[in-house]
């Protein structure tokens, strides 16, 4: 397991971390703290003066986040670089903790890709994959978050959302979720019913793991949207194709997918389509017209880390 601790003002660039020093890390701080056994800080050896005032300064933030790193390390670099770019263009950046372990990413992503259906029968279903044990290193991840000092926690992984309930269970600091973050994002766009009379509906297009978990459905009917999902044929033809395209380094077969995907929901009169899966996020080349019709939940969970850091350092 992967621990990266943020305690200065920070920009982020390419694959590293730039802090007021000017100095540049590859793959994590030199002053990362160790944690014994049971997730608490030991006492520093004699001599470790500064880091021991690194750590005291840390763990003393009222507003450092702990995150759950998880299928997808480029999505958790991807949340890490709009934190730090969006929070006053990374002179203000909270104090973070990065908690990645590379065993549970396997795991969840096999999860995820696992549940597309096949008319292989011979093929793994998510039905015969039991999830307890990602359930517990998931919570073991919170629980060792909370002993290094986070005073809220993000999981910036769709497939992770699945379990949210177990894994927060007990948590004793804020534990922000992703689909009730961009819920709320899009109830304050205040948008208007593409036909009169109808109420707003919002696409959420993603793989079928995500899509039977059903969290995005509720925290967007819990704010009165009307939730258009593709469709089998859709998922059969198009978004799982697609994905088996990516993977297989054909990106403009996948692109081409993607968008017939994204047009059959709009087809439906729908005023946004969240994109819920990191294999499709970034596929589109940014100037593409349709996703200006697209939001991406990871944003809308980074605005919220954002907006809790500000005002927990406020203490508002």
């Amino acid at each position: 397991m992967t621990t990266v601790l943020n305690t200065w003002n920070c920009s982020f660039h390419n694959l590293g971390f730039v802090n007021t020093h000017r100095t540049f890390y590859k793959t994590r701080l030199s002053h990362g703290l160790r944690t014994d056994a049971s997730g608490k800080f030991p006492e520093y050896e004699k001599g470790s003066g500064s880091n021991t005032a690194c750590s005291n300064s840390f763990l003393g933030s009222p507003n450092k986040i702990g995150i759950i790193g998880g299928a997808s390390v480029v999505s958790t670099v991807n949340f890490l670089r709009k934190l730090a770019h969006w929070s006053k263009d990374g002179e203000s950046c909270p104090p973070f903790v990065v908690c990645s372990d590379p065993a549970l990413s396997k795991e969840l992503l096999l999860i995820e890709r696992s549940s597309f259906p096949s008319p292989d029968p011979t093929k793994i279903s998510r039905t015969e994959l039991d999830p307890t044990s990602v359930v517990e290193n998931l919570r073991s991840k919170r629980i060792y978050l909370e002993n290094s000092g986070a005073r809220c926690i993000v999981m910036p992984c769709h497939i992770s959302h699945s379990w949210y309930d177990e894994i927060s269970e007990g948590c004793s600091v804020p534990f922000l979720h992703m689909g009730e973050c961009v819920a709320k994002e899009l109830k304050k766009a205040k948008l208007k019913p593409l036909e009169a009379g109808s109420h707003l509906r919002i696409g959420v297009l993603s793989t079928h793991a995500i899509l039977t978990a059903g969290f995005y459905q509720e925290k967007l009917q819990r704010e009165g949207f009307e939730v258009v999902l593709p469709d089998k044929a859709t998922m059969e033809h198009t978004i799982i194709p697609a994905i088996e395209a990516l993977n297989r380094k054909d990106i403009e077969g996948a692109q081409n997918l993607l968008r017939i995907a994204l047009l059959v929901l709009l087809v439906r009169a729908v005023n946004s389509i969240i994109l819920a899966s990191d294999d499709v996020r970034d596929l589109l080349p940014r100037d593409d017209l349709l996703l200006k019709k697209c939001v991406d939940p990871m944003d809308a969970l980074v605005w919220s880390t954002i907006k809790w850091a500000t005002s927990a350092e406020k203490g508002t």
